[in-house]
């Protein structure tokens, strides 16, 4: 019998796609995070781009075709969500969103999400925050602090002192686990907060990045310096 259920979106049209990169690595991180602590885990993938036509049926007849309410029946059923998305125009893609504008907008109530998207710039990223969050926020979903986005820099070795791209995948694996619920710590392995610790800069790495003097003043002196 399997302990835990997850189900994977990827809404990445191309072959291969990045948006699917991602998602394969975050349902990987996860997977390993709930079999380290003793229980099995069973990964279902749904790529969009083969539900395409059934997907623009349903909004215009209402009703989803045997095939996508299969899908959408074992998303519901899931005990968690992994859903990634490639950036167009500014925004999650026409066919992601679509895809969730046909779920019961009930159905979602209070699962774990964990949400990633993909794009050509950094300067992307914020998709995450202001259009996919705000999604699950409304479908009621639960999702985890940690969004991934990963820009085409971030599949190398990724800008000088950036948090790499692995260790986003693992930290963000970890809260999703968490938020599924207590799952037993094996016997001799760090526990999942020290696990998630360790892709922190440690204090020590941080602690020569002092402020600079006018960051510790009180705003009246700022205030007055500028004022003279």
């Amino acid at each position: 019998m399997t302990d835990r259920r997850l189900v994977v979106v990827s809404g990445g049209l191309g072959v291969p796609s990045s948006s699917r990169m991602l998602a394969d690595a975050l349902a990987a991180a996860s997977r390993a995070e709930i079999e380290a602590s003793g229980l099995s885990a069973a990964v279902s993938t749904f790529e969009l781009r083969e539900y395409a036509v059934d997907i623009a049926n349903t909004m215009v007849t209402g009703y989803a075709p045997p095939r996508l309410e299969a899908a959408i029946n074992e998303l519901v059923a899931a005990d968690a969500l992994i859903a990634v998305s490639p950036v167009f125009t500014a925004s999650m893609s026409g066919l992601f969103k679509s895809f969730f504008d046909v779920i019961d907008n009930s159905s979602l109530d209070g699962k774990p999400v964990l949400i990633g998207a993909t794009g050509g710039s950094p300067r992307h990223s914020m998709v995450l925050d202001y259009s996919m969050r705000p999604m699950f926020s409304y479908l009621r979903a639960r999702t985890a602090p940690t969004a991934v986005y990963a820009a085409p820099g971030d599949w190398g070795e990724g800008e000088a002192g950036a948090v790499s791209l692995d260790q986003r995948v693992r930290r963000a694996a970890g809260e999703l686990v968490a938020l599924m619920g207590d799952l037993p710590e094996q016997p001799g392995r760090p526990s999942r907060d020290a696990r998630r610790a360790s892709a922190l800069p440690s204090p020590a790495q941080t602690s020569s990045a002092q402020p600079s003097p006018a960051q510790s003043l009180p705003f009246e002196e700022l205030l007055a310096r500028i004022r003279k």
